[in-house]
């Protein structure tokens, strides 16, 4: 699998290719508001405008089969907005230096299972500034839960992003101390 990393303005050119992966993956969930196609497009426009904003696709025989993409939180961020969980003081404080959100990372099916999703995922973090990485998981899919617990992911909050979005878990990496 070639990687490749790109900007805002490289994922451009690859997006509809990007929206066709997301449709092959959750194929079976377009039917919901919150996962149809038109949705993600426009939560992936808003990642892209946040600075610090930076992607990886992975590609096999020149198709994308994966990829994953985030941006820094910054001050006023409304990634914690919905978080029901009482965390500790300054624990969901941002700067736009604090805090590498992973908003998505996906593989299709035929790459599942050969380590793809880690490789995407370990060569977006590759030299990011940032002293954590925080994503979320949805509650009803606990085997991914656990994959990122083994990669070193520790569990942080409940969190409702979005009136008709799933329940999700926020977990958190720490890349410096």
């Amino acid at each position: 699998m070639r990687l490749e990393r790109r900007d805002a303005a490289g994922l451009s050119e690859i997006r509809p290719r990007l929206l066709d992966v997301y449709a092959e993956i959750f194929a079976d969930r377009l039917g919901e508001e919150f996962h149809s196609v038109e949705r993600f497009d426009e939560r992936l426009e808003w990642n892209t405008e946040v600075p610090g904003f930076a992607a990886v696709v992975g590609y096999l025989d020149g198709q994308p089969v994966g990829y994953a993409y985030g941006c820094a939180l910054q001050a006023g961020t409304r990634w914690w907005n919905g978080l029901r969980t009482p965390v500790p003081d300054g624990a969901i404080v941002e700067d736009g230096g604090r805090t590498f959100a992973l908003s998505e990372l996906m593989v299709v099916g035929k790459v599942r299972g050969t380590a793809a999703a880690k490789a995407i995922h370990d060569e977006l973090l590759r030299g990011r500034p940032e002293q954590r990485v925080t994503l979320l998981v949805e509650r009803e899919h606990p085997k991914v839960r656990d994959l990122y617990e083994a990669w070193g992911y520790e569990w942080f909050g409940e969190v409702l992003p979005f009136a008709d979005s799933p329940l999700y878990d926020a977990m958190n990496l720490q890349l410096k101390p």
